[in-house]
Parts: structure tokens; sequence; C-alpha cells
């Protein structure tokens, strides 16, 4: 393990080196792309300097014990080195977890998209509850929010949005959020006071900046139509939205939050990027399909992951069994510690294959 954590350190040291010369500082993306790298390794040197003193110290404390004639004092040194050897079995599994692979997506912004599900108005107003719930979130995080697209309904829900996430570590965060999220509640316009179940559909995809994907404009349909608002009221009058089909895959983008077609259209074409870089990895490696899953549940859109009980202010997560009663501030955006529990147990399962 210290040979390991060493590697990481002699590493670090090689990167800070590179951080001050004048050409990497020059060159933007090649600095990004290496401060990142520094920050990602950092804690793993901080854990090497804490496991390499405390493995100094066991050797130094047996080797005082065989000369040491005071009985108190080797009565000392024997407790010393007891807990010096607890502490590295700790800093042991410490290690293991931050050795494991990281997901090279981790630190990208994030692309959502939420559509309603089954429950007709019910699903569309649960859909606009969930896309709070995440603005709420990202604000928290000092995370900046762009919509891309977003289609309304008349009563302030909505039949579908996507929406860029834009934060350091925004998709390490958010990625396990893929899935069908369910709710339960008494609808206002339910005379007789009966739960009803309703369902939206979350995706979560890595923003790819920097992806460099070949497209070919004969293989796209591209519509332009007028940006709209709930109940089709228009924002402006001319044919500023973008939609775009790529005819091969038949995935299909659309933009409306920028005034000009032309923004719209390079929103669009980003999105585009970043869901066939998405799709061609799965189609061209099926290890890499296996392995993007994520470890907690499959991420696939037909797994209900998650359930919202109103009358019962009840959150279950049905993948790692969390369950809390404070569903009024989960909805609030303060679903941080769930993520957190659905990292460790992502880590924890990641660390048992590893070890099988």
């Amino acid at each position: 393990m210290l040979d390991k954590l060493k590697a990481y350190k002699i590493r670090y040291d090689e990167l800070q080196q590179e951080l001050v010369k004048p050409e990497v500082i020059a060159d933007n993306k090649k600095y990004k792309k290496l401060s990142q790298e520094y920050t990602n390794i950092q804690p793993i040197v901080e854990l090497y300097e804490v496991y390499n003193k405390t493995v100094n110290d066991i050797a130094l404390a047996e080797e005082l014990v065989k000369t040491e004639s005071d009985a108190e004092m080797v009565r000392l040194l024997h407790e010393e080195i007891y807990e010096n050897k607890a502490k590295l079995e700790k800093l042991n599994e410490e290690a293991k977890i931050l050795l494991l692979p990281v997901d090279e997506n981790d630190d990208k912004n994030v692309i959502m998209e939420i559509r309603a599900g089954a429950g007709g108005e019910e699903a569309s107003l649960f859909g606009m509850v969930l896309f709070r719930m995440y603005t709420r979130f990202a604000e928290r995080n000092r995370w900046r929010v762009e919509v891309i697209d977003m289609n309304e309904t008349e009563l302030g829900g909505i039949k579908e949005v996507s929406f860029l996430i834009k934060g350091n570590g925004a998709y390490r965060k958010l990625k396990f959020e893929s899935g069908v999220h369910r709710v339960q509640r008494v609808p206002e316009t339910e005379s007789q006071g009966r739960i009803h179940t309703s369902t939206a559909t979350v995706a979560v995809l890595p923003e790819q900046e920097d992806v460099d994907i070949e497209i070919d404009e004969k293989d796209l349909k591209i519509d332009t139509y007028r940006s709209s608002g709930a109940g089709g009221q228009h924002v402006n009058k001319t044919e500023s939205a973008i939609r775009i089909t790529h005819l091969p895959t038949g995935i299909v983008v659309s933009c409306q939050d920028e005034r000009s077609q032309i923004k719209n259209r390079e929103r669009a074409m980003s999105v585009l990027k970043s869901k066939l870089y998405d799709f061609y990895q799965t189609q061209a490696d099926e290890e890499y399909a296996k392995n993007r899953r994520t470890q907690v549940g499959t991420g696939d859109r037909s797994e209900r992951i998650r359930t919202y009980n109103y009358p019962q202010g009840r959150l279950t997560d049905h993948r790692i069994n969390y369950t809390v009663y404070n569903l009024e501030a989960f909805l609030d955006g303060d679903i941080e510690d769930l993520i957190d529990n659905l990292i460790i147990a992502d880590q924890k399962a990641k660390l048992e294959q590893a070890e099988a």
C-alpha cells in the first residue's frame, strides 16, 4: 500500500513543477487539465504523509522496545505500537477507497432532463417540483443553472425540461439521480382526498466540452420554431428556437432559451455532441457500457429509484434503503445527505467487486 501511495506523491511533486512553467500557464487547456489532476490526487498525498509517518512511528517504537529496560516505558511503547497499528488498519481502508478508479466524468458539468411520466397533469406538476429541487441544490453548491429547453403546461407543470448545471463536481454528485422518481400525494383537484401515484423520469449526462466528434450535416434534420411558454404563449415572434434530429441515431435535442437562433443552434449542437459521445461510447465498448452503470443502481430510466410520499412526509431511496421524514426540506434542495450515502454505497460496492 505504501508503494502505491508513494507513486501518487511522486506524481504530485511532478505536477507542482509543471504548473509553474510559463508554457503550461499559457496553455489554458493543459493548465486546467493538470490542475484538476493535482486537485484530485491531493487527498491521496495527504493520506500518504500520515500513512508514512505512522509506519515510521511503529518501526521506531519496535526498535526501542528491543533495547528498553524500564518496564513502564516498555508498556507505553507497546501501547503506542498497538494504537498506531489500529490507525494503520483504518488508513488502509481509507486508502483502498481513495485508490479506486476515478470516473473521468466526475468533475464535469451536467446535462439533466426531466420528463413527466405516468399520471397526466399531476406528473407534470411533480416534474416541476423536481426541477426546482435540483435548482435549489445547485444554488446551495454555488453552481449555475442554464435552461436549454422547457415545455410547460398551463397549470404550471412541465412535460419535459432539459437544463445544464455548471459547477465543479456536478456530475459526481448528480449521476445517481437517473431513473424513475415516484410521487404519492393528494392532487389539489382531488375532491375525495384520494392519494394518487405519478412518476417523472430523470436522465443525467456529463457535458462533453472538449469532445471531438465529427457530425455530417447530411445526418442532421434542423427545424426552427417560435420559442413558447406555458399554454403556447409566444416569448418572441421570430423562429429562434432550434430542434436538431440526428438521423442515424434518432437522437433529438432542442434549445429555445436564447433569443438568437445562432446561439440556440450552438447550444443544441453542444448538447447533441454530449449525447452522441455517450451513445457511441456505449455502443463501441461493451465493457464501458457495463462499467458506466452506477453500482447503486443501473441508472436505467425504467428503474424506480425513489418515492416521495407527501401524506407521510417521507422520502425513500429504494437502492440503498434510505428513508427520511423531512420531505419538505428535501424538495427544497437539501439532498446532500442522501447523495453522500449514495456515493458511499457506490464506493463500497466497487471495493467489494475489486476484492472479489
